[in-house]
């Protein structure tokens, strides 16, 4: 295995973030296909006919950035979100929550917070001046941590030495995760038992995307077991030392009102003493609407976290019938909404994979003028600054080739964050090289992991 050190001209938008290093492929292409096909396989991830061939390769200061931001912003967005009112109900009302997320809180208000953000991801993309945080999700059920750990044990198995070592840092979602329940049952005083609850019609039928995790939690100090909703009684329905109080809740609402699957068993669960995280508040905080009440400041803001915002978001605000402030001058935000399309994309404060949003540039001026109209009426969408992301290059395969070759992609970076530790990095880009939306459910996006040298 060797690095490539990048002396030969780069694309014009490629960006000095990235670094000057990479890795060169360790194997042929059908090589690389089959141990990342097999790897990957059975765990929800539509079919990409366009893989890796090498980790995406950061330099040290670059990927410790994305933690370190990660952190701090996810702290802002949880006092944003928390302080919106005083209670659940509050909140909901606030947030103009959909009736179907008015429920599985638990009675106690103070664990329910507590534990709302042990799983983070934001979406980051790479502009002008270096990382933009585009969104943030805060969730059990976050796609990120199967797919890392996947693709990792590959790239281990290429690049590793006969002892083992492998040239490049990172971190395992898997190891890192254990180690949040470990500290999460010392913390709740209850034995090392973990539930893992989910359901197999959310992947295809598959129990593999499953068995992976429980089966790394039994083999690293962890009692886990996974639960489909109709078996989750027995998590609790039973004797003391057989009990599960403690589990991830790696489900959406949405997702299982798709599938008919009822929700009334975990919230059966709750109600006997079930810890699932992250809890249902981690909604309030992954809504859009709190990264623009974030982006447009808090009165308890210090001067260093506003610069942080200033720097790391951009700019986004919750579109309504009202004026607010843009490059320091007011402006009627509807108006001023209508009149910049080609610069600004239009979220819903709840979507997944992309479902519930406008590119302006991508939309005729009418459609667009009608769909922010209508946004603003509801109060439940916000306005952000389209990111264009700039790109790297990284050898790719695909299914008409067999040789791996250079592609430069637009990537969207996943840092995911467990109870404040860092986790280990996702990445996604677009299988054509487009910087639109890149969802991990996107039939045309591909993924990768991210390493540090």
């Amino acid at each position: 295995m060797s690095l490539l050190h990048e002396s030969a001209p780069r694309a014009t938008t490629g960006h000095p973030w990235f670094g000057r290093h990479r890795f060169l492929p360790a194997a042929s292409a059908p090589r690389i296909r089959e141990m990342l096909r097999t790897g990957i396989r059975d765990i929800g991830s539509p079919y990409q006919s366009l893989l890796p061939a090498a980790p995406i390769t950061l330099p040290v200061a670059s990927y410790a950035e994305l933690f370190r931001v990660t952190a701090a912003l996810l702290d802002l967005v949880r006092r944003t979100a928390l302080e919106s009112a005083p209670t659940t109900e509050g909140r909901l009302a606030a947030y103009r929550m959909p009736h179907s997320e008015h429920q599985l809180f638990m009675a106690d208000q103070f664990t329910e917070e507590r534990y709302a953000d042990c799983v983070s991801r934001p979406d980051v993309v790479i502009g002008a001046d270096g990382p933009k945080f585009l969104e943030f999700n805060v969730s059990g059920a976050l796609g990120g941590p199967v797919e890392t750990h996947s693709r990792l044990q590959v790239w281990r198995a290429l690049y590793a030495d006969a002892l083992g070592r492998v040239p490049f840092g990172h971190e395992d979602p898997f190891a890192v995760r254990t180690e949040m329940f470990r500290g999460l049952c010392r913390e709740r005083g209850v034995a090392p038992r973990v539930a893992l609850l989910g359901s197999a019609r959310d992947q295809g039928g598959f129990t593999r995307y499953f068995d992976l995790q429980t089966d790394y939690f039994n083999t690293h100090g962890l009692t886990a077991r996974f639960f489909e909703p109709e078996d989750l009684s027995e998590a609790w329905d039973c004797p003391p030392h057989l009990r599960y109080p403690l589990g991830l809740r790696d489900f959406t609402i949405p997702d299982w009102a798709e599938l008919g699957i009822d929700t009334a068993p975990v919230q059966q669960a709750l109600d006997n003493g079930c810890l699932l995280v992250g809890t249902q508040t981690s909604t309030f905080l992954s809504s859009k609407l709190t990264l623009g009440m974030l982006s447009e400041g808090r009165p308890w803001m210090s001067s260093a976290e506003r610069a942080l915002v200033e720097r790391y978001l951009p700019w986004t605000r919750v579109l309504s019938h009202r004026w607010t402030t843009r490059e320091g001058r007011k402006v009627d935000l509807v108006r001023h909404a209508v009149d910049h399309r080609e610069s600004l994309v239009l979220k819903e404060s709840l979507g997944m994979s992309g479902r519930q949003v406008v590119i302006g540039r991508d939309t005729g001026q009418a459609e667009w003028e009608a769909a922010v109209t209508s946004a603003a009426d509801t109060g439940a969408s916000v306005v952000q600054e389209f990111v264009q992301a700039r790109t790297c290059r990284l050898a790719v395969v695909s299914d008409d080739v067999d040789e791996p070759y250079d592609l430069d992609i637009a990537p969207v970076f996943g840092p995911l964050l467990f109870a404040g530790r860092p986790a280990g990095v996702l990445s996604r880009f677009s299988a054509d090289t487009t910087t639109g939306i890149v969802s991990i459910a996107g039939s045309n996006s591909s993924h990768d992991c991210v390493v540090a040298v």
